[in-house]
Protein backbone atom coordinates (compact mmCIF):
# COMPACT_ATOMS: atom_id res chain seq x y z
CA UNK A 1 0.00 0.00 0.00
CA UNK A 2 1.39 3.20 -0.93
CA UNK A 3 1.28 6.40 1.01
CA UNK A 4 -1.65 7.88 -0.78
CA UNK A 5 -3.59 5.12 -0.02
CA UNK A 6 -2.31 5.02 3.34
CA UNK A 7 -4.03 8.59 3.95
CA UNK A 8 -6.67 8.37 2.11
CA UNK A 9 -7.60 5.45 4.29
CA UNK A 10 -7.13 7.52 7.64
CA UNK A 11 -8.70 10.11 6.19
CA UNK A 12 -12.09 8.25 5.62
CA UNK A 13 -11.73 7.10 8.73
CA UNK A 14 -11.62 10.21 10.26
CA UNK A 15 -15.19 10.98 8.39
CA UNK A 16 -17.02 8.57 9.33
CA UNK A 17 -15.32 8.98 13.17
CA UNK A 18 -15.95 6.15 15.75
CA UNK A 19 -11.82 6.49 16.33
CA UNK A 20 -10.61 8.61 18.11
CA UNK A 21 -14.09 9.95 19.08
CA UNK A 22 -17.58 9.23 18.67
CA UNK A 23 -18.99 8.83 14.94
CA UNK A 24 -21.85 10.87 14.35
CA UNK A 25 -23.87 8.01 14.65
CA UNK A 26 -23.14 7.32 17.79
CA UNK A 27 -23.95 10.86 19.15
CA UNK A 28 -27.58 10.35 17.64
CA UNK A 29 -28.79 6.93 18.08
CA UNK A 30 -31.32 6.60 21.05
CA UNK A 31 -32.22 9.97 20.82
CA UNK A 32 -35.67 10.76 21.91
CA UNK A 33 -37.88 12.90 19.75
CA UNK A 34 -39.20 15.42 22.15
CA UNK A 35 -34.99 15.95 23.08
CA UNK A 36 -34.28 17.18 19.74
CA UNK A 37 -35.22 20.53 20.25
CA UNK A 38 -34.24 21.32 23.81
CA UNK A 39 -31.61 23.86 24.60
CA UNK A 40 -31.01 23.08 28.38
CA UNK A 41 -29.19 26.09 30.81
CA UNK A 42 -29.93 28.95 27.65
CA UNK A 43 -27.88 26.77 25.34
CA UNK A 44 -27.98 28.23 22.19
CA UNK A 45 -28.40 25.73 19.84
CA UNK A 46 -30.52 22.63 20.30
CA UNK A 47 -29.72 18.95 18.89
CA UNK A 48 -32.20 19.37 15.90
CA UNK A 49 -30.11 23.05 15.60
CA UNK A 50 -26.68 21.21 15.28
CA UNK A 51 -27.59 18.35 13.13
CA UNK A 52 -29.11 20.47 10.68
CA UNK A 53 -25.70 22.65 10.42
CA UNK A 54 -24.10 19.64 10.05
CA UNK A 55 -25.45 18.85 7.09
CA UNK A 56 -25.81 22.66 5.49
CA UNK A 57 -22.12 23.23 6.00
CA UNK A 58 -21.29 19.59 4.57
CA UNK A 59 -23.19 19.94 1.64
CA UNK A 60 -21.71 23.06 1.11
CA UNK A 61 -18.95 21.66 1.18
CA UNK A 62 -19.25 18.40 -0.61
CA UNK A 63 -20.96 21.28 -3.59
CA UNK A 64 -18.06 23.47 -3.68
CA UNK A 65 -15.39 20.21 -3.92
CA UNK A 66 -17.45 19.27 -6.96
CA UNK A 67 -18.97 21.90 -8.83
CA UNK A 68 -17.85 25.56 -9.76
CA UNK A 69 -21.07 27.03 -10.35
CA UNK A 70 -21.90 26.67 -6.75
CA UNK A 71 -23.44 29.53 -4.18
CA UNK A 72 -22.44 28.68 -0.73
CA UNK A 73 -25.08 29.60 1.28
CA UNK A 74 -25.44 33.31 3.30
CA UNK A 75 -22.69 32.74 6.37
CA UNK A 76 -23.67 32.61 9.22
CA UNK A 77 -27.72 33.31 9.05
CA UNK A 78 -28.37 30.49 5.92
CA UNK A 79 -26.06 27.60 7.69
CA UNK A 80 -28.38 27.49 11.11
CA UNK A 81 -32.09 26.89 11.12
CA UNK A 82 -34.02 29.29 12.95
CA UNK A 83 -36.68 26.45 14.72
CA UNK A 84 -35.36 24.83 17.46
CA UNK A 85 -37.10 21.49 16.77
CA UNK A 86 -37.53 19.50 13.50
CA UNK A 87 -41.36 19.73 12.41
CA UNK A 88 -41.71 15.90 12.55
CA UNK A 89 -39.77 12.57 12.19
CA UNK A 90 -39.84 12.83 8.50
CA UNK A 91 -37.65 16.20 8.50
CA UNK A 92 -35.45 14.67 11.44
CA UNK A 93 -34.80 12.00 9.02
CA UNK A 94 -34.21 13.39 5.87
CA UNK A 95 -31.69 15.75 7.51
CA UNK A 96 -29.60 12.27 9.12
CA UNK A 97 -30.12 10.56 5.21
CA UNK A 98 -28.73 13.61 3.67
CA UNK A 99 -25.88 13.45 5.91
CA UNK A 100 -25.08 10.42 5.09
CA UNK A 101 -25.34 10.46 1.54
CA UNK A 102 -23.03 13.37 1.21
CA UNK A 103 -20.87 12.01 3.57
CA UNK A 104 -20.61 8.67 1.17
CA UNK A 105 -20.67 11.15 -1.59
CA UNK A 106 -17.70 12.96 -0.31
CA UNK A 107 -15.78 9.87 0.20
CA UNK A 108 -16.26 8.67 -3.60
CA UNK A 109 -15.24 11.81 -4.56
CA UNK A 110 -12.29 11.95 -2.24
CA UNK A 111 -11.20 7.98 -3.03
CA UNK A 112 -11.29 9.24 -6.87
CA UNK A 113 -9.28 13.22 -6.98
CA UNK A 114 -6.65 13.97 -6.94
CA UNK A 115 -6.49 15.36 -3.92
CA UNK A 116 -3.52 17.80 -2.99
CA UNK A 117 -4.34 19.84 -6.58
CA UNK A 118 -6.30 23.15 -6.23
CA UNK A 119 -9.61 23.28 -7.00
CA UNK A 120 -9.83 25.45 -9.76
CA UNK A 121 -12.78 27.37 -8.65
CA UNK A 122 -10.96 28.06 -5.61
CA UNK A 123 -8.74 30.32 -3.79
CA UNK A 124 -6.28 27.90 -2.86
CA UNK A 125 -8.72 24.90 -2.01
CA UNK A 126 -7.75 21.47 -2.28
CA UNK A 127 -10.10 18.13 -2.04
CA UNK A 128 -7.92 17.31 0.78
CA UNK A 129 -8.35 20.58 2.93
CA UNK A 130 -12.02 20.13 2.16
CA UNK A 131 -11.77 16.61 3.77
CA UNK A 132 -10.15 17.98 6.56
CA UNK A 133 -12.16 20.54 7.21
CA UNK A 134 -15.25 18.56 7.38
CA UNK A 135 -13.90 16.02 9.62
CA UNK A 136 -13.04 19.00 11.93
CA UNK A 137 -16.10 20.84 12.21
CA UNK A 138 -18.82 17.57 12.12
CA UNK A 139 -16.41 16.71 15.11
CA UNK A 140 -16.62 19.37 16.95
CA UNK A 141 -20.46 19.76 16.72
CA UNK A 142 -20.45 15.79 17.44
CA UNK A 143 -19.37 16.56 20.71
CA UNK A 144 -21.94 19.63 21.04
CA UNK A 145 -24.55 16.91 20.31
CA UNK A 146 -22.78 14.67 22.83
CA UNK A 147 -22.53 17.39 25.48
CA UNK A 148 -26.37 18.40 25.16
CA UNK A 149 -27.30 15.01 25.45
CA UNK A 150 -25.12 14.68 28.89
CA UNK A 151 -27.13 17.37 29.60
CA UNK A 152 -30.52 16.17 29.23
CA UNK A 153 -28.78 12.90 30.71
CA UNK A 154 -29.53 11.61 27.74
CA UNK A 155 -26.52 10.00 27.25
CA UNK A 156 -24.79 6.53 27.90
Amino acid sequence: MNNHQILTDEIVKLLQGGTAHASFQDAIDGLAPELRGERPYGLPYSIWQLVEHIRIAQWDMLEFSKDGNHQSPKWPDDYWPKEAAPKDNEAWDNSIKQIESDLEEFIRLLKSEDIYTKIPHGDGQTILREALQMADHTSYHISEIILIRRLLKAWK
